[in-house]
């Protein structure tokens, strides 16, 4: 009893932090299953137990954003079941792939980013995604969720926070919608995974839901922070998950 307290003091702060980042600029795995992995949970079980909690956040940090009209469904739907088809194809190309290559793309990726958006102080802070049709919209929606999708299956790591800036870079909404759109996504990818984790029993739910609680609030406080102050939330949250992914790429 006293081991499960000291575990559920270590995680569930973590967990909220995550929420927190993740409800505005996404990547909030980033911190919350190195927190199970630390606390001494089998990998297997950190996954699926994390998977718990985050499902949970994100459900109420999407309602918060569908509640202030900031996800555009005309993307968010078609991206979302690019993302489910895109992930399996992923992860059959990582049996095949070498991943070390992968990592390598990825830290120059994730540098040339976060310069980007250092330099660029205007990015995503407009919308200009009417420039788009809406079959144009559908289209680049689709492909951003098929590419980043067969990433989230290979790889994983920041997969919230590409969908965000994809949307932003390519689709021309504004930071606060592509942050919206990219929670649908990542709900349908969040569901589908935890419903077979649960099927299978790999989740330790006497920890996944107190942390879930946690990751509720989390979830609750940054999205609401992120639509009320928009962009000028949601950058600041982008340089922390780049520097903490680009950490644990070079970490692996």
């Amino acid at each position: 009893m006293n081991e499960l307290l000291r575990n559920l003091i270590f995680i569930c702060p973590l967990v909220f932090i995550a929420g927190f980042i993740d409800s505005a600029a996404g990547g909030g795995g980033l911190i919350s299953l190195p927190a199970y992995l630390a606390a001494g949970i089998p990998p297997h079980l950190a996954a699926a137990t994390n998977k718990c909690s985050s499902t949970f956040g994100t459900i109420f940090s999407t309602a918060n954003f569908i509640k202030q009209g900031k996800i555009k469904f005309t993307a968010a739907f078609p991206a979302a079941i690019a993302a489910l088809v895109g992930s399996p194809i992923g992860a059959a190309l990582n049996i095949m792939a070498d991943d070390q290559l992968l990592r390598y793309i990825m830290i120059v990726a994730v540098i040339a980013i976060a310069i980007f958006i250092c330099v660029k102080k205007d990015f995503g802070s407009s919308d200009s995604s009417g420039k788009h049709s809406k079959k144009k919209i559908i289209v680049i929606s689709v492909i951003i969720g098929l590419i980043i999708g067969c990433y989230d299956g290979f790889f994983g790591p920041g997969t919230g926070t590409f969908l965000i800036i994809a949307f932003s870079a390519f689709a021309g909404f504004d930071l606060l919608t592509s942050s919206g759109n990219a929670k649908l996504v990542n709900l349908a990818s969040n569901v589908a995974a935890f419903i077979t984790f649960a099927i299978n029993g790999n989740i330790i739910w006497y920890i996944g839901l107190p942390a879930a609680v946690f990751g509720i609030a989390g979830n609750i406080l940054g999205s609401r922070m992120a639509l009320k102050k928009g962009a000028k939330f949601i950058r600041p949250m982008f340089i922390v998950i780049l520097v903490i992914l680009f950490i644990k790429m070079f970490a692996m």
